[in-house]
Order: structure tokens, then sequence, then C-alpha cells
């Protein structure tokens, strides 16, 4: 069975772990240093920042004193709004390099669309340039609706390699994984385990999850995995970051996969990507 170092071919040809850990609202500092040390201990092998977490230092910081070589790991990184547009977003991925202390990023994502087209493409445009130029290995989106991937294929003609958008059994997003299908583009949940609502889950997860001998939020995680969809879990505390990779010895059964796909009511607990623009958030 698959691990933790099991990898997705990209439409690039990049190869990315199907796992890795998020560290959305993890501090700069010792928090997100003691996480992704935590997480790399326990074999994971891909980090998920983002500019506008602010921690890309400390994520960089930890990777270098972990003294696993720099290609063993998978880093991820996102460009913000408010530095769509051409000169911006090579500005912005330099920063980040600058910051992560690294000479090039392994995915980096154009974080949210936004409502300026102009900004948008030209931003996307920038990206395929820092490709180009080896400061990135792969160019993907997040967030990212169909209509909003199609309009950067039909500017730039570079279909993106990844989408990370908020997904969980309450939100499945069956429309769009059904169309990341069709243009061979992977797609990334974050939020995996309800967006950090996971009290709101039915007990019907728990009961699958002690069929196997696992948690409710286990058989979540695997079921993501199970249906295609590569995983980011967050968070700070260490047994919780190997619980949540203890998730390779088991198969959900059928039955249960058409469970937990039963639980889907199209509930996003994020922001709606056609109308939020976040571009007035500077960083």
């Amino acid at each position: 069975m698959a691990g933790l170092k099991d990898k997705a071919a990209l439409n690039d040809g990049v190869k990315m772990p199907r796992f890795g850990l998020g560290v959305y609202l993890v501090k700069e500092g010792a928090e997100v240093e003691n996480s992704v040390r935590y997480a790399l201990e326990a074999g994971y092998r891909l980090v998920d920042t983002a500019a506008f977490y602010k921690n890309e230092a400390g994520v960089g910081k930890a990777i270098r004193e972990s003294r696993i070589p720099r290609e063993e790991i998978f880093v991820t990184t996102k460009l913000w709004n408010s530095d769509h547009g051409y000169e911006k977003a090579i500005r912005a991925c330099e920063k980040s390099l600058k910051l992560l202390g690294m000479d090039y990023i392994d995915l980096y994502l154009i974080h949210w669309p936004g409502l300026n087209r102009d900004d948008r493409l030209a931003a996307w445009e920038a990206i395929l340039k820092l490709k180009e130029q080896q400061k990135i290995r792969s160019a993907g989106v997040s967030n990212f609706k169909p209509h909003h991937i199609e309009d950067l294929i039909s500017e730039h003609g570079v279909t993106p390699s990844v989408d990370q958008v908020e997904l969980h059994p309450f939100n499945s997003q069956t429309e769009l994984r059904r169309y990341a299908k069709e243009k061979s583009i992977i797609i990334t949940a974050w939020g995996p385990l309800f967006h950090g609502h996971l009290s709101e889950a039915p007990a019907t997860l728990n009961a699958i999850g002690g069929k196997y001998g696992k948690t409710g939020a286990q058989a979540v995680l695997r079921w993501h995995l199970q249906n295609g969809i590569s995983i980011i879990p967050k968070s700070v505390k260490k047994h919780r970051i190997i619980e949540n990779a203890d998730i390779f010895d088991f198969e959900l059964s059928d039955e249960d996969m058409k469970v937990i796909d039963g639980l889907n009511k199209d509930k996003a607990y994020g922001p709606d990507p056609d109308i939020m623009d976040f571009g007035f958030v500077n960083i």
C-alpha cells in the first residue's frame, strides 16, 4: 500500500507527494518550525505555506535544520492577491524565495483568482516565466473554479498542474473534480477535516473509522486519498501530526466510501472565489 512518500505525477512531469503538512495560521518562529520538524521526523515530505501566512522563513529554517536533502522535500507556496500583475508577481516570488532561503520553489500557486482579470492573467504569465527561469518547478492555482482555469488556458495555453481548494465530505466539489480529471489537474484539499469544524461531522465517521481501528478524522483523510485527492492537513501538535499520517495501512470499503460520499451538502466554510477579492489586503 502507498505511503507518505507516494507521489502524484503532475501534468508537467513534476512529481508531488500526495500527503503533506499545511501551515495556515501557524505562527512564524518556534510554532511553525516545530510543526515542520515534527512532520519531517514523521516522514512527511511536502510542506504547504503561502506569502499570506507570514511563516515562510520558519518553514525554510526548519527544512534546512532537518538536514534532509532539499530535493527530497516538496515545498509549495502561494502568490497573494495584492501581488497580482506581472512585475509584482515576479517580485513576490523572489521575496518568497529569499524568506524560504531556497533557490527554487517546487510548486507556486496563485492563492485566489481575485476579481481583476487582467492582473490575474498577468500574474499567470509571470509564473510561467518564473518556471522557464527554473525559479519554480511547477505552476498551479488555488481556489480557482473551472471558468477561471479556462481563462488562463485560453490566454496563455498552459494548464495549471494543481488546483488547491476547500474540499471535505460536506463540500466534495464533484463538478470541479470531474473537470480537473479531464484536464489532468491534481486537486489538493485544504481544510480536509471540515475546515476545522470536525465537531460538526456525524458520528457515522467515528463508526467507520472504528471498523479499521482508526478515528473518524483518519477515515476522512483516507477518503480523500482513495478519491485521488491530495491533502495537506494542518496541526501544531506532534501527536496529531503523526496521527494524521497514520492512514496508509488500511483501505475503506466501497460501501464506506459511498457513505462518506453521501455526506456532501455543498457546504463551504471559506469564501466564494467569485465574489471575494482580497486584493485590498496587503502583506
